[in-house]
């Protein structure tokens, strides 16, 4: 199997993925303790997702028994600018760099499947691949394979790509050679913690959902707490806060994709813009979109705590129309927009 691992890690960049790495399905034993822990918490809030098929999710050896290696594959989006410039634009709203184009799954997905099949092509056998759309812990066996470390903000770093990366797994009944584990090397840098605005980590390497500006804007459904509005900020989908200062990024190179190069409408959109949209148009603008799935209501929400945040009296007008809205979640936070410019 050596010689078809080489082969498999050169037609994976091919097919035009940045790094591949390989593991045990059982290669990430600590997974099922810390997601009961993360449970037992709370912290996964709204995403009751997260508490259903806990066997599989937190063991992937599970998932498949047949599987005898599991490949993780890393996708790169990275930005051609950064994306904290946003911040200081208030009228402007600031959008996750991965969702500033196409849905990556379809891609990634893509890619995948015709690795996959070149893989079958190669030495018969089965296959499953996953792209965020099972009970899969990603990022643990992206360790596991190689690829980086979860850093103290809970998500993967590259000391090849930084950040900014997408991941995807095919499981296979071949055994592969497996890759060593990446270690730690995040050292005593917390960049990442002290950035975030909303201290959503309890402690390093631990995050709470219910507080990240990423799982409000996007799981969250109804009102965001009063105490958490006004630090959201312009951020209207997601956050890239804790990404974006992490030091490894020195290394992160743009995306070659141009699937994840931003639409330019999408790179520094206005508030007042987005907030005239309705559910018609909101589905044309983000057709395609990872937005989309969010709906016009959500999304309204968003922006108009945004408008709240940016001390553009301007926008009052704005917020008054969206007052009178028959989503409650949007009159609430037109309200609460229009209090905020009142006092500006």
């Amino acid at each position: 199997m050596a010689d078809l691992t080489q082969l498999l890690r050169a037609q994976a960049l091919t097919e035009g993925f940045e790094a591949v790495g390989i593991c045990a399905p059982d290669a990430a034993p600590e997974t099922a303790g810390r997601l009961a822990a993360y449970l037992e918490k709370g912290y996964h809030g709204q995403m009751a997702w997260m508490a259903e098929r806990t066997a599989w999710r937190g063991n992937a050896a599970a998932l498949w028994p047949e599987a005898k290696s599991i490949i993780m594959l890393a996708q790169n989006y990275g930005p051609d600018e950064d994306p904290l410039r946003l911040l200081d634009m208030p009228d402007r709203g600031s959008i996750s760099v991965y969702a500033r184009n196409r849905d990556y799954h379809t891609p990634v997905k893509k890619r995948l499947k015709r690795l996959g099949r070149w893989l079958i092509a190669q030495e018969p056998c089965d296959i499953k691949v996953f792209v965020d759309t099972a009970p899969v812990m990603e990022k643990p066996l992206a360790q596991a394979a190689g690829l980086g470390w979860q850093g103290k903000h809970t998500n993967v770093v590259s000391r090849k790509l930084g950040s900014w990366f997408f991941l995807g797994a095919i499981f296979t009944t071949l055994d592969l050679d497996k890759d060593a584990p990446e270690p730690d090397h995040c050292g005593n840098c917390t960049n990442c913690l002290d950035i975030c605005p909303t201290n959503a980590f309890p402690a390093p390497y631990q995050l709470d959902p219910r507080r990240c500006i990423s799982y409000l804007t996007i799981e969250h459904k109804g009102p965001v707490d009063l105490e958490l509005r006004s630090k959201l900020g312009n951020r209207i989908y997601g956050c890239d806060d804790c990404l974006a200062v992490c030091p490894w990024n020195k290394f992160a190179q743009v995306a070659s994709d141009a699937a994840y190069w931003a639409r330019i409408e999408l790179r520094c959109p206005k508030l007042e813009h987005l907030a005239a949209l309705d559910d018609a148009s909101f589905r044309e603008v983000f057709q395609g979109s990872p937005i989309k799935r969010i709906g016009r209501d959500r999304f309204t929400r968003n922006v108009l705590y945004a408008i709240g945040n940016s001390k553009d009296t301007t926008l009052i007008p704005t917020a008054e129309r969206l007052m009178s809205d028959p989503d409650m979640t949007i009159s609430d936070a037109a309200g609460w927009a229009r209090a905020q410019l009142v006092k500006a």
